[in-house]
């Protein structure tokens, strides 16, 4: 490297790290691309060296690159066959759906008839609270006390039978050892 380049390699380095680490969201890419603007920067030092405003034409240098950087990794995907389109909202419903049946269905038919009931209602058929209070003949509260009490069970079942348990906030998370065969 010659002279110049030390200068601008230790006066503008971390600020235009910065800049692309912000930009690209990825340390090695991050590196990657300060390496190529600091070899575009070697190979031009002429034109470099008769910038007007050295900051701007560095920066300048440094949205090229990451502009590059995307374009090439836009068209690497493209290239790639075989990939699915992304699901359209029918779809992906559909999909949870089939995922609730198959999956889920053994769990909430161990639930007592009443939470079963009211949590088939409310979650796959997208029935209101006040509908179901109604074709149950309970109260409001009484409705959503059973949907939540029939979350909670099935919940618990889920937790009982598969490699997972609860964590201080009610997320579920893989457990050390499995408990169902």
């Amino acid at each position: 490297m010659t002279k110049d380049v030390s200068n601008i390699w230790l006066e503008f380095h971390k600020e235009l790290k910065g800049f692309i680490v912000n930009k690209v969201c990825n340390q090695a890419d991050s590196d990657d691309l300060l390496q190529e603007v600091f070899i575009k920067i070697i190979h031009h030092q002429d034109k470099v060296s008769q910038a007007k405003n050295m900051r701007n034409y560095l920066y300048g240098i440094v949205r090229n690159a990451i502009s590059d950087h995307f374009r090439k990794k836009r068209e690497a995907y493209e290239d790639l066959d075989g990939i699915p389109e992304p699901l359209s909202l029918e779809d992906e419903q559909s999909l949870n759906e089939a995922i609730a049946a198959c999956c889920l269905k053994p769990f909430i038919d161990k639930l007592p008839e009443k939470y079963r009931d009211s949590l088939i209602m409310f979650e796959f058929q997208g029935m209101s609270l006040k509908d179901i209070a109604e074709k149950l003949n309970i109260s409001l509260s009484g409705a959503k006390s059973r949907v939540q009490r029939g979350r909670i069970k099935l919940r618990e079942l889920i937790i009982e039978c598969c490699a997972y348990e609860a964590d201080v906030y009610g997320n579920l998370r893989v457990r050390e050892k499995e408990s169902c065969s």
